[in-house]
């Protein structure tokens, strides 16, 4: 009698366990976002979201820690944003590769991708910090990543010789906080009703004439 395969049925139910995780993970991140999006951040309730996603209210709490570890998951899958590649990775792979100008474009470009994903979730904790200082807590630690980033990115930029004489790290970095703001998104998408192209051209073409 041949030997079961024991180890290839564990592997296969290993993986099997691990996708089912990932997709109960991505439905309940989708019913956070709908609720908080729809009923704001201080009237949602872990257990709406629970009821939402078909899922325990402890499984979230396990899983996400409550509502600031699920605005976190929100954000940081909006950050991806639509391509195979993360587009954080796609900007790190470009920053390499080319000179200033490039870069600038490909942000620009990168932004009409990943605005309308973030912005929304920035917005809503901006407006629930006025009121809930647990959301104000979470909105200081976003912006406090998103400025991490930005400096990051300001510091590669200048390290290719192209941006202007005479402009500091911290100059570079606060032209870049300002035109990744979610709240220009919201000005000139939002509001205005510009297209995601006019958008992502006005902030390339901006940083550009800033800092090059």
């Amino acid at each position: 009698m041949s030997p079961r395969p024991v180890k290839s049925t564990r592997r296969y139910d290993s993986e099997r366990r691990r996708q089912q995780a990932q997709r109960t993970r991505a439905r309940v991140v989708d019913a956070a976002e709908r609720r908080f999006l729809r009923d704001g951040y201080a009237a949602t309730t872990i257990a709406s979201i629970a009821a939402d996603a078909a899922v325990s209210a402890d499984t979230i709490y396990k899983s996400f820690g409550g509502k600031p570890g699920l605005v976190r998951a929100i954000r940081d899958r909006a950050l991806l944003g639509a391509g195979p590649v993360p587009a954080e990775t796609r900007s790190d792979e470009l920053q390499r590769t080319a000179d200033a100008r490039t870069i600038i474009e490909g942000w620009g470009l990168l932004a009409t991708e990943v605005a309308p994903r973030v912005a929304p979730i920035l917005l809503l904790m901006r407006d629930a910090a006025a009121v809930d200082a647990e959301a104000a807590g979470l909105r200081d630690e976003m912006d406090a990543d998103r400025l991490r980033r930005m400096t990051d990115n300001a510091r590669r930029l200048r390290a290719t010789g192209g941006v202007r004489a005479g402009l500091t790290l911290t100059q570079t970095t606060d032209v870049l906080w300002t035109y990744t703001a979610p709240e220009l998104y919201e000005l000139l998408v939002l509001r205005r009703g510009w297209s995601l192209k006019r958008f992502g051209r006005f902030v390339a073409d901006a940083m550009t004439a800033a800092l090059l």
